[in-house]
């Protein structure tokens, strides 16, 4: 697996029982806290392993930090929370590499394993599939709420950091049981620009149901109240030429379709046979607000995602 499907890592076969899955990313700060920082830009990155339905086994830091502006401290507790996660997730911190720079930028390079015959892609969905997201949308325009000082509510901004900072471990082996026909973890393109990549790389169109998508708390009241986020324009104009939404949809719900995750849920297509009991393991499992979004059927022209 290379470039060319817009796949969320690379994957190289080794041997016929072992591929390797390999991936780089990061992130500048959408908090304060070192700590969270780093348990966030963690997350996010070993998430493409997981979209990939794979193990992640080594990680390497990439760091961009501006040690005449900030003290050490605030560096060692990044990579503390980075490791906590890494080692939440099985793999192991082997390195990595720092650079001075103007703002802090953290992430990781990770390589996981997979079975060659059991990679899940971001292409392959069939018609009469059924979607199911297994985190809830809105990270985006809580983080810039916040920053603005506009989120008063702390339980509500509390809520969005418990959901990025989560591992989409526990998604990833529930939904490993199941036949899994195409993958993705939703980031920065937004939800309908993740769920476009699917639809295009798999040749059926993508029917979303606005109502059905779990959204975090405050998320839609802040697009009512006026606030946005700086890539949410750049996400619908990428959308919209293959996208249909129909008038039932209209309104201010529709920007949270556009708003750029950061260590957002997956979103997998499998058959409708086998959705019930998917959501209702991970929904026992602790991941209460996975839901069925959608379904695959066949594309109208240019058409490749539907928002009812």
């Amino acid at each position: 697996v290379g470039f060319d499907t817009s796949d969320d890592a690379g994957v190289y076969k080794l041997s016929e029982e072992v591929a390797i899955v390999t991936t780089a990313d990061f992130i500048t700060p959408p908090v304060n806290d070192p700590f969270t920082y780093g348990q966030i830009a963690a997350a996010n990155s070993i998430s493409d392993i997981y979209a990939m339905g794979a193990r992640p086994i080594t990680c390497l830091n990439l760091v961009s930090f501006p040690s005449g502006k900030l003290p050490p401290e605030q560096l060692h507790g990044i990579v503390a929370g980075a490791l906590d996660k890494i080692t939440e997730s099985g793999a192991v911190l082997a390195g990595g590499h720092s650079v001075e720079d103007s703002e802090p930028k953290f992430g990781l390079s990770v390589t996981g394993v997979v079975h060659p015959e059991k990679i899940w892609r971001n292409v392959g969905a069939r018609h009469g599939d059924v979607l199911i997201l297994t985190k809830p949308i809105g990270s985006g325009v809580l983080f810039n709420a916040e920053l603005k000082g506009k989120l008063n509510d702390t339980d509500a901004f509390n809520a969005c950091i418990e959901s990025v900072t989560a591992l989409n471990n526990t998604a990833a082996e529930i939904l490993a049981q199941f036949e899994v026909h195409a993958a993705t973890d939703i980031t920065g393109f937004g939800f309908a620009g993740h769920a476009l990549e699917m639809a295009q790389g798999s040749e059926v169109a993508l029917t979303i149901e606005l109502d059905a998508l779990p959204i975090m708390a405050q998320a839609l009241e802040m697009y009512s109240a006026g606030i946005t986020t700086g890539v949410n324009r750049h996400n619908r104009e990428k959308t919209m030429p293959h996208l249909r939404i129909e008038q039932s949809a209209a309104g201010d719900r529709q920007e949270i379709l556009f708003d750029p995750q950061t260590s957002g849920g997956l979103l997998v297509a499998l058959p409708e046979e086998q959705a019930a009991g998917a959501l209702d393991q991970l929904r026992q499992s602790g991941l209460h607000q996975a839901a069925i979004v959608g379904h695959t059927g066949q594309r109208d022209g240019d058409t490749h995602l539907v928002i009812k």
